[in-house]
């Protein structure tokens, strides 16, 4: 069997801010960790779809859809969501529904108590994945250093100011850490993916993700995330439209303006790259085939690897930080962020010990 190709865990990728104290602390118990999806769009109160507003703890997304799905006599797979969230976090979201028993979800009444429908109301489409413009995050960090407040601010600053590293969080590579690999070696013929769909689907995206961040943390390494490379796939902050740069020098005062920002690749045949012969293309292209793959190997995926680009920073929104009353050992921190990027991501900035050796760089 094959070596594999020698992929970097997420937790010994470059951060943002090595060179400022860490704050400490945990996130402990689940309602320390609350996540609300920010809707692309509002209900409009009227439509053939029931729009239910729900509040799950200790339930993955399919199994709070299950749930709900059993008592509106519906299939789970006629559900429509715009995305996954945590279990172990207290999260609320926008599911829809399609049929007669639909509206009686205004009086469902949890088995366990783990699912409640906070409001229904209707629109006119099935909501759908991808239809969400991001998620405001409230988390208790416990067990925090003295004065963690002033050693969080100079971190946070820095990622609103200069961007957050959108890495791929440990969660997308499997309990186990291997899903990249497994997905890897079904992609050199050593190996095959599952038959579901989803699980197949999961293993792919692990393989897609950790090139991503094994591009992402070159690039922060190099210094490269804010300084573009001739050639790079630019992604306008505004509207998220991309294109490949054919001016260097009026692209890069426009991503020193915040007016734009370097992506990364999701592999796949439909993959925008870098400009043929540019800078950025050899760089891109010499990163992947260390290895060992090429963005139009993923074709032999189907349609569950279909490529695209993804931004290399993303930018917090509504920063705030205050202490938690009656525990001085505690900071509640509040932030949204983009769809697909990870909170803890801009936690591990701040809780992780600057003596944890590789992790640093």
């Amino acid at each position: 069997m094959t070596n594999a190709p020698p992929f970097k865990a997420y937790e010994q990728t470059r951060l943002r801010c090595p060179d400022l104290p860490e704050t400490g602390g945990a996130v402990v118990e689940p309602q320390d960790f609350i996540v609300e999806e920010l809707p692309a769009y509002t209900p409009q109160g009227s439509g053939e779809h029931v729009y239910v507003w729900i509040e799950k703890r200790q339930l993955t997304t399919p199994q709070a859809i299950a749930r709900l799905a059993r008592y509106a006599g519906v299939a789970s797979r006629d559900v429509g969501s715009a995305g996954l969230k945590d279990r172990h976090a207290i999260t609320r979201q926008w599911l829809s529904f399609a049929g007669p028993k639909a509206d009686g979800l205004r009086r469902y009444d949890d088995e366990d108590g783990r699912l409640q429908v906070l409001e229904v109301t209707r629109h006119g489409n099935k909501l759908r994945t991808g239809h969400l413009r991001g998620n405001r995050f409230i988390i208790r960090l416990r067990d925090v250093v003295p004065d963690a407040r002033a050693k969080a601010l100079p971190i946070l600053g820095r990622l609103e100011e200069r961007g957050l590293p959108n890495y791929y969080g440990a969660q997308r590579f499997g309990r186990d850490g291997d899903n990249a690999e497994r997905a890897w070696r079904a992609l050199v013929g050593e190996g095959r993916l599952p038959r579901d769909r989803q699980r197949r689907r999961l293993l792919v995206s692990a393989l897609q993700s950790q090139l991503f961040n094994e591009v992402l943390d070159a690039r922060l390494r190099a210094g490269e995330t804010e300084r573009l490379l001739d050639g790079d796939v630019l992604a306008k902050r505004e509207s998220g439209s991309q294109f490949v740069s054919e001016d260097a020098a009026t692209d890069q005062r426009r991503l020193d303006d915040d007016e734009l920002v370097i992506t990364g690749p999701i592999c796949g045949p439909r993959m925008t790259r870098p400009r043929e012969g540019s800078e950025a293309r050899r760089r891109e292209d010499e990163l992947l085939a260390a290895l060992g793959c090429r963005p139009e190997d993923f074709e032999v995926f189907g349609r569950i690897a279909r490529g695209g680009r993804r931004p290399l920073l993303v930018f917090p929104e509504d920063l705030t930080i205050s202490g938690v009353e009656g525990d001085p050992r505690s900071l509640r921190i509040s932030f949204a962020l983009p769809a697909g990027s990870y909170a803890t991501v801009l936690l591990r900035e701040l809780t992780l010990s600057r003596s944890s050796g590789p992790m640093l760089g």
